[in-house]
């Protein structure tokens, strides 16, 4: 079961920090170069995402995909905190 939760996790993970870094909203309100990804990227991105929860669905293992599920709210809500903390320390510093 981790086996198949673990690569999935991380491979979603990295597909919603892509997400986040190219977030253009994000960019401006940090005062960023460069206008972030375009909405075929950010669509790219997504699909990407899931497609480890399908990969758990796909291969008959629920624990595994209830695993995946929840480590990527987790992993969004920590990526999402992060940047709202490099952003505030921007704003107090610039």
């Amino acid at each position: 079961m981790i086996d198949i939760a673990a690569p999935a996790l991380a491979l979603s993970t990295a597909c919603i920090l892509a997400v986040a870094l190219g977030d253009p909203k994000r960019r401006r309100s940090a005062r960023l170069s460069g206008n972030g990804h375009r909405p075929a990227q950010r669509r790219l991105l997504t699909v990407c995402a899931l497609l480890p929860g399908l990969f758990c669905i796909g291969h008959g293992d629920p624990s595994a995909f209830l695993i995946w599920l929840g480590g990527c709210a987790v992993a969004g809500w920590l990526i999402a905190i992060a940047f709202s903390r490099a952003a505030a320390s921007c704003r107090r510093n610039g």
